[in-house]
Formats: C-alpha cells, sequence, structure tokens
C-alpha cells in the first residue's frame, strides 16, 4: 500500500479550507504528537487508511523536509494549497523546484522529486471533482521548496479570495487528493517537459491524451532566467533524476538546449512520437524506426506487437488503387496485420512499406525471417477491401484480377451522347434523353477487368 502524506500550511487558508473538508470526507483518527512542535507538524494531526494529514504554521513553499514529520514513511506527500493568479476559477498541479534563481523559496538549480504518475491521476480526478465553473489544469515547476523527502506535488485552488473561500472548489480539491491513495508516484512512460509557457498546454495536452507522465516542467521564463544551458548541466541531470525519465519533449526553439541535452544523453522526441508510440516499449519503437523509418517522417503503428522487425514490400498499384475507395479501410486493414507502416500526403493514407514481426524459426521452416504469410495477409486484406467497389476479387498467384461492369465513354460517344452532366447521369445509374431518345444506364456499360500484380 502506498502511503501518502498531506501538509496544510496555516498560512493560506485555502490549505485550510481544503483539510477541513478532507477531515470531512474521510474517517480519520486524531492522534497526538508531543514530539514535534505543533507549528511544525506536531500536535493533533490525522489518520485513516494509508493517509496522514499534518499541519504546519509556515508556507508550503518553505518548508524544507516536511517529510521528517510523518510517521507514515509517505511514498507520496501533497501541500494542499491555494493558486494565485488571473487565471479564474482553477484547479492545478504541479511540481516544485527552481530552474534558476531561487526567489520564491528552495534552492536555486535545484529540483524536488516528482511524482509523474501521480500528477496524472490528479489531473484525471480534477476532471471528475471539479465544479462546472473550474477550469483544471497543471503548471511548469515553480518555487520552493526543493527537498521534500519523497516525491511531492502541489494540489491548489485558485485564483483568488472567492475561490480559496468557495466550499466546492475546496470538497473537489480534497476528493482529488484522497483519489491519490495507493497511486504510484511513477509509471514507465515518463518525459521532461521544456519550453512554452507557464501553464504548459502541450504537456497537457500530452498527460491527457496519452499515455505519457510528464515529471519537471522548464517553461520559457524558467529557461531564460536559468541562463545558458551548459552552465546548468547539474539542474538538468537533477530534473531528469528527480522525474525518473531519460527523454524530453521541446516546446519551441531552443537549439543550444537541444545540443546541451544531447551531450547529457537525454533522447528528445516529438509530441507526434509521444502520440504515436503510445505504449509500446522502446525497443519495438527503435526497431521499427531502424527497419522502417522515423515516426516524425510518417511511420505509424499497427496493430502487432514483437520485439523484432523485418519490413516487408506491398504492391504499389494494389495500395493504390484501394486507397483511391476507401482509405479508411486500407488503414484498419494495415493497421491490423502490421506491426508499423509508412504513410504517404501528411500521414492521411498508408504507404507500401509495413514492418511486420519477424517470426521464430519454426519446425516446418529453416528460414527465421519468412515474412511471406503476413504479406500475404495484408495482401488479401486489401484485396477485401477492393470489394467495395468490384463485382469479383480474385486473388491469384501473382494478380488481384478485379471485375465489374462500368460506364464505358465510348459506347456513350457512339449513342451521341454529348460529355459533361449526361455522362455523369449514365455513371451513376440513370437514364438520359438525346434527341428525344431514352438511353438507359445498362445500354453504355461494359465489363472491366483490372489485373494488380503482386
Amino acid at each position: 500500500m502506498t502511503a501518502l502524506a498531506i501538509v496544510e500550511s496555516r498560512a493560506d487558508r485555502a490549505s485550510v479550507h481544503i483539510c477541513d473538508q478532507l477531515r470531512d470526507l474521510a474517517d480519520w483518527a486524531a492522534v497526538d504528537d508531543d514530539t514535534r512542535p505543533a507549528a511544525d507538524g506536531g500536535g493533533t494531526y490525522y489518520r485513516t487508511d494509508g493517509v496522514e494529514l499534518r499541519s504546519f504554521d509556515e508556507f508550503h513553499l518553505d518548508l524544507e523536509y516536511p517529510v521528517d514529520a510523518f510517521d507514515c514513511d509517505p511514498d507520496l506527500l501533497v501541500f494542499a494549497s491555494r493558486h494565485s493568479g488571473d487565471t479564474g476559477p482553477l484547479l492545478t498541479g504541479h511540481f516544485t523546484g527552481n530552474f534558476g534563481p531561487a526567489e520564491f523559496g528552495g534552492e536555486a538549480d535545484a529540483v524536488a522529486e516528482a511524482c509523474p504518475n501521480a500528477l496524472a491521476r490528479l489531473l484525471e480526478a480534477f476532471d471528475e471533482y471539479a465544479p462546472e465553473r473550474y477550469d483544471v489544469g497543471m503548471e511548469c515547476t515553480h518555487h520552493g521548496p526543493t527537498d521534500v523527502g519523497c516525491p511531492s506535488l502541489f494540489a491548489e485552488l485558485g485564483s483568488g479570495d472567492e475561490q480559496w473561500d468557495d466550499p466546492d472548489g475546496a470538497a473537489a480539491v480534497a476528493r482529488a487528493i484522497l483519489e491519490l491513495r495507493n497511486v504510484s508516484p511513477h509509471r514507465d512512460t515518463q518525459i521532461v517537459g521544456f519550453g512554452g509557457n507557464h501553464y504548459a498546454p502541450r504537456f497537457t495536452r500530452v498527460v491527457r491524451e496519452t499515455p505519457w507522465a510528464v515529471g519537471h516542467i522548464a517553461a520559457d521564463w524558467a529557461l531564460e532566467a536559468m541562463g545558458h544551458p551548459d552552465t546548468h548541466r547539474n539542474v538538468l541531470e537533477a530534473a531528469f533524476d528527480a522525474s525518473e525519465a531519460e527523454m524530453a519533449v521541446i516546446d519551441g526553439e531552443w537549439p543550444v538546449l537541444e545540443d546541451t541535452l544531447e551531450a547529457l544523453g537525454v533522447r528528445i522526441v516529438s509530441e507526434t512520437w509521444l502520440r504515436e508510440s503510445g505504449d509500446r516499449s522502446l525497443a519495438l519503437i527503435d526497431a521499427v524506426e531502424t527497419a522502417l523509418g522515423a515516426v516524425d517522417d510518417g511511420v505509424r503503428f499497427g496493430d502487432r506487437r514483437a520485439e523484432s522487425v523485418a519490413v516487408v514490400d506491398l504492391p504499389t498499384e494494389l495500395v493504390d488503387a484501394a486507397n483511391g475507395f476507401d482509405p479508411a479501410a486500407v488503414r484498419r486493414a494495415v493497421e491490423a496485420n502490421s506491426v508499423a507502416f509508412t504513410t504517404d500526403n501528411g500521414g492521411s493514407r498508408v504507404g507500401s512499406r509495413v514492418a511486420v514481426p519477424d517470426p521464430p524459426e519454426s519446425a516446418d521452416s529453416t528460414d527465421s525471417t519468412d515474412t511471406e504469410p503476413a504479406r500475404a495477409a495484408i495482401i488479401e486484406a486489401l484485396a477485401g477491401v477492393l470489394e467495395e467497389k468490384y463485382e469479383t476479387v480474385t486473388l491469384c498467384d501473382d494478380a488481384v484480377v478485379a471485375e465489374r461492369t462500368s460506364f464505358d465513354p465510348a459506347l456513350a460517344r457512339t449513342l451521341g451522347v454529348p460529355e459533361g452532366p449526361k455522362f455523369g447521369a449514365l455513371a451513376n445509374g440513370d437514364a438520359v434523353t438525346v434527341d428525344g431518345k431514352t438511353i438507359s444506364p445498362e445500354t453504355v456499360r461494359s465489363q472491366q477487368t483490372d489485373q494488380f500484380p503482386i
């Protein structure tokens, strides 16, 4: 069971209001601690299943190493706090630290241990409990404390006097905090963010819309305050260590920062890369990008999973024909039978190269890279797409043969039909009149056979 510590600041009336709601929402046992001053987390504090709530006189950002006050040996600590700003009713969460000078608590060039998975869960809970008039968001890393003693985050009620005294807003934050019981601070898919504004819209999208969580974020203003990245490698390295992340997303143009991060061995990826890679293993993603091409260049993932892949070429004419009829059906067919595939036209159409599982050696084959069955399955699926427009589709050894009866412009001309709207009407199956004579669509149709080599 994950132990959760909650910090109340008596100097922050929103914090007191949130914690009053917490005390009402759960079945707490009041405990007396005579070993610490009441101003420093001692005196009367509260316990419930896996949760401990203690109160301090100081503002949160001045509380260095508050974990010492807790008996529960917390895995995660939450500061119940106010948010102040010109942002209207807002519930928000963030991590603490300073990528430059320490103007508001903590140490300069230092960050606290983050808990990306817990912050993602907090935002989900905010969405669930927030009153209709409140927005929900996350912020970049800012202010102290920088030495908490365990992974921590701020859960905030904002953004002014009206909200700090609002029982509905305080109850929403309290309920969201309680949702963090038994939530792990981390997950396998985590990044550090750089750039963008204080409220981190790009990184909020990443958290909300992908399996990836975001640890520390250095917004534009923090990067400017930090100065030249190469002389602040210590805080950059600390941000990755504290976030338990090895990859970064950069919002905006920061070429010197990119060079510094790459020199530190950090892998820089795009938001698109995160969205498309999803929860797939890095081994699989690396195998696909090595064999097939980069995600940022249009490679997309299918439904199959494998640690080793082989690339096969699909018959271009067949792919083009099927795309012309129903590109969405082509995509579904290829996704279902591939690990990954190339795309054209800005990602709107499936390309002709796919990655398939590189199968293990089997008893009936000495070729451990026999990709023909996988290729054949995709070709069969593409032939199925053609059946939407052709009356018969036959899969032969060397080609897909498709037949249909269709409008024949040459026949229409021999009957005196002028090109234009009447051609279109006949092609759509409607009769037309030419010089007083009715011409039915059946009289201008002929058998069409198309062959797509495979």
